[in-house]
């Protein structure tokens, strides 16, 4: 009998044939929902390992501007099942063994840069949290638990080795088909925790306008502990963030707020910045001997997952003195909403394509993207991890944009290890958004950048399933697409060489586009000839790698040698290359 299709399946579905992944996209899914990624194909093609040898690691993803590690293990069922195969959550003891512990260079070419990115990410610092996941789509058991509370341990052990590794807070877990669903919904709605709370309160000023209104007031500490310890997470559902630990030392806010909170209970008004929190509904009693009954209906706190998870993960009670400043907000309009939770999380990392939404050259590029055939275009808009999963599949990502930009006109160091910095480092933003980047240009960039993606995803999805599938020259470029950057640097290596390809000088790159005004998905046809030369020369770019990973010393090296390469077969090339330049205009 099949499995029950739920709304998330379908979503997964869709995800999954949007942008042609296999099973092991399962991981993709539940990364995007929890924390919120738009560039799917990006996330699919840096994140999934593939290839026959990946040591029971089918997904590591690293984030070092969310400070995160996730390494999961997945398994999609076809058939209903009472639980999923016990034994694929204690692999995840081999892939952590093989990725944190082993010698890097005994581990598989495929693994050896992405553990080399993560070991460097928890020795710099950069990793605050690690996810140790099985992905599947069956219920919960007793038996993978068992056996995620021994991963744990294994995480533990090896950490410790790593300066700082000790203060990584560590979650192993089962991402079930329930967790996936709540996650959805989560994605899905705002506000999930839906129930009513009756609180007395000592007095509040409510404060309304046409969208909103709001309520404040002060809450006991014990409040919120038993909303944290019977919610959880939900209870920060709306947040950017949820709580992030604490340790002892003298410049962790978190262990600051627990040794307020025992030291000077009665203080800790007046210390603590206070709460703000969605609700659904609010109502307020009428006043008797001095207290009043706020009843609240749905809960989110936008601001304050810190106070709220420091008082609940305190030891011993807390004192009926300590009492905490709270803002309970209701929304009519889904745009105060959103802009609710960004404002009050400024203390917090925001996307950094956040920073650029409203400037004028996203403006005129979002307006020029409506003439361009199936193409939507976000110039730094997100909508949130729903939106990701829901969205059409015409849309470009804005991170990947960027990417695909820097990739083509900085270098391709830029474009793999500082996606971020592309959006909030000036210097970098003026040089691939100027008032001479348009629409089209972005479009002849993306689609080179998306095929090569797909072209990867495409090689490791084949050789996953069947060793044998691959030609010689097919696992040639599986070998070299895996290693970490290599996708940028083929764009990188192309925009060097595209005089020779072009045959005609080039005054400023970013006049180049496509002589049609094609859709992204008919340029990608237009580049295959040219990906498809280059990825056969591959081996000439081998020395842009040090350690599996480009480096900037090591890209300057490799390419002058390139573009030579490319320029000795120009005449061989000539007929593919007018047949391209036929059809490019600058």
């Amino acid at each position: 009998m099949a499995v029950k299709t739920n709304n998330w399946e379908s979503a997964f579905k869709i995800m999954r044939d949007n942008y042609e992944l296999t099973d092991d996209s399962i991981g993709i899914f539940a990364l995007t929902l929890r924390f919120g990624l738009d560039d799917i194909r990006t996330v699919a093609l840096e994140s999934i390992t593939g290839g026959g040898d990946d040591k029971k690691c089918d997904v590591l993803f690293v984030d070092k501007e969310k400070e995160i590690a996730v390494i999961a293990q997945c398994y999609l069922a076809q058939t209903k099942k009472n639980s999923a195969p016990a034994n694929k959550a204690a692999d995840l003891n081999t892939a952590l063994t093989w990725l944190l512990n082993q010698p890097l260079e005994a581990l598989p070419g495929a693994l050896r840069g992405r553990a080399d990115e993560l070991r460097s990410a928890i020795n710099s610092g950069d990793i605050k949290q690690f996810y140790i996941w099985y992905v599947h789509n069956l219920p919960k058991s007793e038996n993978v638990s068992n056996e995620l509370k021994a991963v744990e341990q294994t995480a533990r052990s090896a950490l410790k080795k790593f300066p700082s590794g000790s203060d990584i807070a560590i979650f192993a877990q089962e991402v079930c088909a329930a967790e996936i669903e709540r996650l959805y919904n989560q994605a899905e709605r705002t506000v999930i925790v839906t129930d009513s709370f009756p609180i007395l309160i000592p007095g509040a000023v409510e404060i309304s306008s046409d969208n909103w209104s709001s309520i404040m007031t002060v809450v006991p500490g014990n409040w919120l502990n038993e909303l944290y310890h019977k919610y959880k997470t939900d209870l920060f559902s709306a947040n950017l963030r949820g709580y992030l630990g604490s340790r002892d030392s003298d410049s962790n806010i978190n262990n600051g707020i627990k040794t307020t909170a025992y030291s000077e209970p009665e203080n800790f008004y007046v210390y603590n910045n206070g709460i703000t929190a969605l609700v659904l509904d609010y109502s307020l009693g009428r006043r008797s001997r001095g207290r009043q009954t706020l009843t609240i209906t749905g809960i989110s706190i936008v601001n304050g997952a810190q106070t709220t998870g420091s008082l609940s993960n305190a030891p011993g009670s807390l004192s009926t003195d300590l009492k905490v400043a709270i803002r309970f907000v209701k929304a009519k309009r889904d745009n105060i909403v959103e802009n609710v939770v960004r404002y009050n999380n400024s203390q917090n990392k925001l996307q950094a394509a956040d920073f650029r939404s409203t400037d004028p050259i996203q403006d005129r590029l979002r307006t020029e993207f409506e003439s361009v055939p199936d193409a939507e275009y976000e110039g730094g808009r997100r909508g949130g991890a729903s939106d990701a999963i829901k969205r059409s599949k015409f849309t470009l990502p804005s991170y990947t944009v960027g990417q695909s930009l820097a990739s083509f006109h900085i270098n391709p160091v830029a474009a793999y290890d500082k996606k971020s910095e592309l959006w909030t480092n000036e210097s970098n933003y003026r040089h691939i958004f100027t008032d001479r980047t348009t629409a089209r240009h972005i479009v002849f960039c993306y689609s080179l950048l998306n095929i090569i993606t797909k072209r990867k995803i495409n090689l490791s999805q084949k050789h996953k399933t069947d060793l044998t599938s691959l030609t010689s020259l097919e696992n040639d470029q599986l070998k070299f697409l895996s290693n970490k950057g290599a996708s940028y640097l083929v764009v990188y290596a192309i925009s060097q060489c595209m005089e020779t390809i072009l045959n005609r000088p080039i005054p400023n790159k970013a006049d180049l586009h496509f002589a049609l005004n094609i859709s992204p998905e008919q340029a990608e046809t237009i580049w295959a000839p040219i990906v498809d030369i280059v990825l056969s020369l591959s081996a000439h770019l081998e020395n842009a790698f040090s350690r599996n990973r480009i480096s900037n010393d090591t890209v300057s090296k490799a390419i002058p040698g390139f573009v030579g390469i490319m320029a000795s077969i120009a005449n061989l090339q000539r007929e593919n290359f007018n047949k391209f330049a036929a059809q490019v205009r600058t």
